[in-house]
């Protein structure tokens, strides 16, 4: 895409073509000069927000799946040590506390789809992650489809454990003011 974007930065209308290619290259060029310079400037804020979460939790960037924007996230919602009185106060927070959603002999949960839906975000950007590069998550996943489980169904233990997981090592590494 950067590739695209410089590409159509770089473009240039002759004089002497019609005017409806003059506007179009001209709106092309100016669009591809603010994408870049966004995509410019949130890198940089990328790397604003890795120093001050690796101030704050250095523990947490260490997590696979866990990057500056996501922790920076998951500390917003977390706020400091005591806030939420247990794992199961912080997942249902993140909306991904199950809910029993049984009928007939079917037994079966659903994630809650209330809570800070941002931090459920992030939540699901990790797990998603995971799911493609952390090889115990791949081992998870593969079981659990070969037990014939939905998609659906095989997030939502992962989203829990990873919640869990979090939650344990925010509260155990207090966040520092740097």
């Amino acid at each position: 895409m950067a590739s695209q974007a410089r590409a159509c930065a770089a473009l240039v209308a002759a004089p002497t073509d019609p005017v409806e290619h003059r506007a179009t290259v001209r709106a092309l060029r100016l669009t591809a000069e603010r994408a870049l310079a966004a995509h410019q400037e949130a890198s940089a804020l990328a790397k604003e927000l890795r120093v001050l979460v690796q101030a704050m939790a250095p523990a947490l960037l260490a997590q696979p799946g866990v990057g500056p924007v996501t922790a920076a996230q998951l500390l917003i919602s977390w706020s400091h040590p005591g806030r939420l009185r247990s794992e199961a106060a912080y997942a249902m927070l993140a909306g991904v506390a199950p809910i029993p959603a049984s009928s007939g002999q079917v037994v079966r949960h659903r994630l809650n789809r209330g809570g800070d839906r941002q931090l459920n975000r992030s939540l699901h950007t990790i797990v998603m992650t995971r799911e493609a590069w952390h090889e115990p998550t791949k081992r998870y996943v593969a079981r659990r489809t070969l037990q014939g489980k939905s998609r659906r169904e095989i997030r939502r233990c992962p989203a829990r454990s990873t919640a869990r997981q979090l939650f344990r090592l925010l509260e155990r590494q207090p966040a520092t003011t740097g």
